[in-house]
């Protein structure tokens, strides 16, 4: 499994192509615009004019792509990965996207005597650049374990979720989870304003504390700094909760405080024009 193809050399996907290269594998990658990739092309990974010729020799291909619809358009049709793979090959997709999806990544792959996993990671850009993801898989148990060493080396908490569409539902948990969380940072940081309190004070004494988390470690530092450059792009968070409200519908599940962080962001992206920063920008409505 030393040849990986890898589709989508964006913020997160450009420091795991880095990763896997410092790990011995060979890269071939592909992403639509070239010119934002020359970076990791001059550190070795062998850039390819279409899908069909990232995909054709490798023995894992992995995407990460920025939607549903992305990832449709790279997996199927003539030109895509699951008509170009060579047969025995693994395809792991890591964007988040939703389960259904990648279940019928999985029987359209086995079909064609390929492998497939879901992948989906959380840890943002810091995550992927330091080689700490978390990433949660579905699939295949055996064929989980055969590949584990590419997983490896991009995170330290690599975790078989079940079947495959459970890494994907596992990730809709997780971005529900951030849902709250992030909100509850930006509120803190709020209220601290309105009351007077320092909050760089408040944030010192309540982050390792029951009040810690990886938003109030990773994201309040930058809130302070007015830093709202994309780990995460608002654009996707919002494709991601919408998912996750979607796959709550469907088993009669209503998840309100998901529905109202959801609603703020999309203002945010809609009315104000933030979907390209960062989920930290979420404070921006409390400045209002």
């Amino acid at each position: 499994m030393k040849n990986i193809g890898f589709i989508g050399v964006g913020v997160m996907g450009k420091s795991m192509v880095r990763n896997l290269m410092k790990n011995g594998f060979a890269l071939a990658i592909y992403t639509r615009t070239k010119s934002k990739a020359l970076d990791v092309i001059e550190e070795g990974a062998l850039w390819c004019d279409t899908i069909a010729d990232c995909v054709q020799n490798a023995d894992v291909v992995i995407t990460m792509v920025g939607y549903p619809k992305d990832v449709e358009e790279v997996y199927f049709g003539e030109k895509g990965i699951l008509e170009n793979a060579k047969q025995g090959c693994c395809v792991i997709d890591m964007t988040t996207t939703s389960p259904k999806l990648s279940r019928r990544i999985y029987e359209t792959a086995k079909g064609k005597g390929l492998r497939a996993l879901d992948a989906p990671v959380s840890g943002g850009d810091t995550g992927a650049k330091n080689g700490t993801l978390s990433i949660m898989v579905g699939g295949d148990k055996d064929v989980y374990e055969t590949y584990h060493p590419v997983f490896r080396a991009l995170g330290n908490n690599i975790v078989y979720e079940g079947p495959a569409g459970s890494g994907q539902h596992t990730k809709m948990a997780n971005q529900i989870a951030i849902a709250g969380t992030i909100a509850g940072v930006c509120e803190a940081i709020s209220y601290a304003k309105k009351v007077g309190l320092d909050v760089q004070t408040m944030l010192d004494s309540i982050r390792t504390g029951a009040a810690g988390s990886w938003q109030m470690t990773n994201l309040a530092p930058r809130i302070m700094k007015g830093d709202f450059a994309p780990g995460f792009f608002i654009k996707h968070f919002i494709k991601d909760m919408k998912i996750a409200a979607e796959e709550a519908v469907d088993v009669d599940l209503h998840l309100k405080v998901l529905n109202d962080v959801l609603g703020i962001y999309e203002d945010l992206a809609d009315n104000m024009d933030l979907g390209d920063l960062g989920t930290q920008a979420l404070i921006r409505h409390y400045e209002k």
